[in-house]
């Protein structure tokens, strides 16, 4: 699958600009903007290319025959978001069942508009005492990578400004549906 991600990505213009670090064996990789789609495809392709061992999370409503089996191949992991379960226990025990895991989120949670992030992304970080790698897709550069690995510090409104900024000039490929789009970021 290297070789064909590979290949999409010449083929289409795409490129790589940052991989994960090496040294970095279990993180959660944050993965914004999250605003169609073909996010999750640019986004296993880059994993492919990188042999980055990402993990995705995936609601269970998704998780029905023939799509789980398939999910499972590709990495999911089935969530259950109804209130009142807890997930950031759940997603953080699951880096104790792997030597090397990346664990994707997006933090919007949807693709849809939403001004507020979800903040569980934080939580299960701080919980499996776990870098944020903070991964995009930039639909205007037609680049996929990650920053440098981000360590919470407790100051949760610190640390999402220094999250938010970090993403505030990556394009979505429906900047309208991105909260930290420039153009529409004066309209909240």
């Amino acid at each position: 699958m290297r070789n064909l991600s590979r290949f999409i990505f010449w083929i289409t213009g795409w490129k790589v600009v940052d991989k994960a670090p090496k040294n970095i064996h279990k993180a959660v990789l944050l993965v914004a903007p999250h605003t169609s789609n073909m996010d999750y495809f640019m986004g296993q392709l880059y994993a492919w290319i990188t042999k980055v061992p990402v993990r995705f999370l995936i609601k269970k409503e998704l998780y029905f025959w023939p799509l789980g089996p398939i999910f499972n191949k590709l990495g999911g992991v089935p969530v259950d978001r109804k209130k009142g379960r807890n997930t950031v226990d759940l997603v953080a025990g699951l880096f104790n069942d792997y030597e090397r895991i990346y664990i994707a989120v997006t933090p919007e949670g949807t693709r849809k508009y939403v001004k507020d992030w979800k903040k569980g992304f934080y939580f299960i970080a701080q919980k499996a005492n776990v870098p944020i790698l903070l991964s995009f897709i930039d639909y205007k550069k037609k680049v996929v990578g990650m920053g440098k690995p981000f360590k919470t510090s407790g100051d949760f409104e610190a640390d999402m400004k220094r999250i938010k900024d970090f993403y505030k000039d990556k394009i979505a490929r429906h900047p309208e549906k991105f909260s930290l789009s420039e153009q529409y970021r004066n309209n909240e």
